[in-house]
């Protein structure tokens, strides 16, 4: 009884309502190797593109990875042609990152893997998307 009364007390608490978000997010999501590469490229796109122009470490610390592994994801980006490096004006040793027009295309275009969540949310009431709607509005003024 009193394990369930705290369970209701803290059920409204920061950790139990991110617990519950991350079980019902792994039901909405695809969580595939594919997905995990998309999150993590659009993860560093925005983190460049809040910042520009932005040093490596910069964006390191933004997502809360390491310099070595972020500096290989961003040779991909580069390769990709959606991100571009230049020499930094005010250190010539250091370079600045910048979003392409492409970076910039594929950052404001829906993610990939949006269709199976577009079919779940086509399947809830007027009520609830907008519901949703407000969520995601609260969750990105967080960001």
């Amino acid at each position: 009884m009193i394990a369930m009364l705290q369970t209701s007390i803290n059920s409204h608490s920061p950790d139990a309502i991110a617990a519950r978000f991350a079980q019902v997010a792994q039901h909405w999501l695809p969580d595939g190797p594919a997905e995990r590469l998309e999150i993590a490229k659009r993860k560093l796109l925005g983190a460049i593109g809040q910042r520009e122009p932005v040093t490596l470490n910069e964006v390191a610390a933004a997502v809360g990875r390491g310099a070595p592994a972020v500096s290989r994801s961003i040779d991909s980006l580069v390769r990709a042609g959606l991100v571009a490096r230049e020499s930094d004006p005010d250190h010539r040793r250091r370079l600045a990152l910048r979003l392409t027009e492409s970076g910039r295309q594929r950052l404001s275009s829906a993610p990939a893997g949006g269709g199976p969540l577009k079919v779940k949310l086509e399947r809830l009431a007027h009520s609830e998307l907008r519901a949703v709607e407000r969520a995601i509005e609260i969750l990105e003024r967080g960001f």
